[in-house]
């Protein structure tokens, strides 16, 4: 089967990513317990007519897609692959609103139309003219990642040659208002450089659109080879290291061949325990690195991590800012990427330095 390589980028999120030039040479640290993208200039990217009526979440997915495109020298894709936890829910609580404020009576369609979960790969495959497979996966916290399953098995059969894959997801004054209700959101803000340090229940709740153009060719842009993929709905936290063994056995390595571990360290009390046993048990002497502090937490966070990993990857470096310990590496070739979410949803995302 095929070989699999990312051969782009695209980021909008809580720090400055969405011009790709730089990366993480200037770091925004925050104090509070929601926080939310940088925004670029979307008029580049957007007429502004058009922007208005767009959702958030579309806006930031347009213009970490074009950046991903433009990378890889490319017009059009094969297949359109988007995960999403909430997709357009802005648009779905001003239709509910309106449905209660106006009796059911007197609504405009625009809002049902665009508050679908689907609506940012729609929108994006209408944009470049896109008429090949199109699809939204929906689970939770692993939404991403079944994205990623998703064009990793059509690329590796041969089915496509281009996918543009990504995690999108918005902030909405509801949504928040509801986890901080059910106390998944800390009830004091934390500074960023110390979450991990906060000792406190609950995330740093943000938002935040990764788009990757994955390929079965190999290009000047190319980033890292797309090596695995696996994801689990529930695991406990003595049944870590075993499954981690056997998804790098699948993939012909073994922990010690392993050159950087990205958790997704969160902050939350509760549940970062699971990271900090395989931390100490299975890659005690392995360097290790963490992002959440940098993008917060939402259902497609581990998309900044990809982002992160292949960033790394391609410049052989690890910023000092996501550095978990001080072990350092001689070389960066295998990157380990492990995430969850509440103790649930677990995944394990590998890529290797092509």
């Amino acid at each position: 089967m095929s070989t699999v390589f990312i051969n782009s980028v695209g980021s909008v999120s809580a720090q400055k990513t969405f011009d790709g030039t730089t990366f993480l040479e200037e770091v925004a640290i925050y104090n509070d317990t929601v926080i939310r993208v940088i925004d670029p200039d979307y008029k580049s990217y957007i007429p502004p007519a058009a922007a208005r009526r767009m959702a958030k979440g579309i806006k930031m997915s347009t213009v970490s897609s074009n950046t991903a495109l433009k990378e890889a020298g490319l017009e059009r894709v094969d297949a359109i692959v988007v995960g999403t936890g909430l997709g357009c829910i802005g648009d779905s609580e001003k239709f509910v609103s309106a449905i209660i404020d106006n009796k059911e009576q007197f609504l405009t369609p625009t809002r049902f139309i665009q508050s679908s979960h689907n609506t940012v790969s729609g929108q994006i495959a209408m944009a470049i003219g896109c008429k090949g497979y199109n699809f939204t996966y929906v689970h939770s916290s692993i939404s991403f990642e079944s994205s990623l399953l998703d064009a990793l098995i059509q690329l590796k059969n041969g089915e496509a040659s281009n996918v543009l894959v990504g995690g999108v997801d918005e902030l909405v004054d509801h949504h928040v208002d509801t986890h901080r209700l059910i106390k998944h959101i800390k009830a004091e803000p934390v500074d960023s450089s110390q979450l991990l340090q906060s000792g406190t229940e609950g995330c740093v709740m943000a938002e935040g659109a990764h788009f990757f153009v994955l390929s079965n060719q190999k290009q000047t842009s190319t980033y890292a080879e797309l090596a695995g993929v696996r994801t689990f709905n529930t695991l406990s936290e003595n049944k870590i290291g075993e499954k981690v063994s056997v998804f790098l056995s699948e993939n012909g390595l073994t922990v010690g061949d392993i050159d950087l571990v990205i958790s997704g360290n969160n902050g939350d009390i509760a549940f970062d325990g699971y990271y900090q046993t395989l931390a100490d048990d299975l890659f005690g002497d392995t360097p290790q690195a963490y992002y959440k502090h940098l993008s917060g937490e939402f259902d497609t966070a581990s998309g900044f991590a990809l982002w992160l990993a292949a960033k790394i990857i391609k410049t052989q470096t690890v910023p000092d800012v996501v550095r978990l310990n001080h072990l350092q590496a001689p070389k960066l070739k295998n990157i380990l990427l492990y995430n969850q979410y509440r103790g649930e949803n677990h995944s394990l995302t590998l890529l290797r330095k092509c």
